[in-house]
């Protein structure tokens, strides 16, 4: 798990926004140990208990269990909670600003939608 940690956000949000990205994006799956706080702290070269506090967290919002003696795991349906939670912050919060800026440009949908992502170009 590499990472660069961006000033002005605390390590702890960080590394959760880490952990949650990894379900999302389907690296950590139902049942997958995280890394134990220990092995994260060394890697890192961060207090553990910044790290409990960010798994702490994870297990509040009940996207990984505690198994006593043996870690944390991610649980059933944790993906699906937090496509759900991600989806609403988007509209709620980043799509409004993304529709201002695509009404302010001028652009259509057609031709935002027509463009091959990463080229910039249009389908022909």
């Amino acid at each position: 798990m590499s990472f660069v940690w961006h000033e002005g956000t605390p390590i702890y949000r960080q590394l959760k926004a880490r952990v949650v990205a990894m379900v999302l994006d389907g690296e950590l799956k139902p049942g997958d140990a995280l890394p134990s706080v220990r092995q994260v702290a060394a890697e890192f070269q961060i207090n553990p208990i910044t790290v409990s506090r960010a798994y702490q967290e994870l297990a509040d919002e009940a996207l990984v269990e505690k198994r006593r003696g043996l870690g944390m795991y991610v649980v059933e349906g944790a993906r699906e909670m937090l496509l759900r939670s991600e989806r609403e912050r988007f509209l709620q919060t980043e799509w409004p600003q993304v529709r201002a800026r695509i009404e302010r440009l001028g652009l259509r949908p057609e031709a935002l939608l027509a463009n091959r992502p990463g080229t910039g170009e249009s389908e022909p």
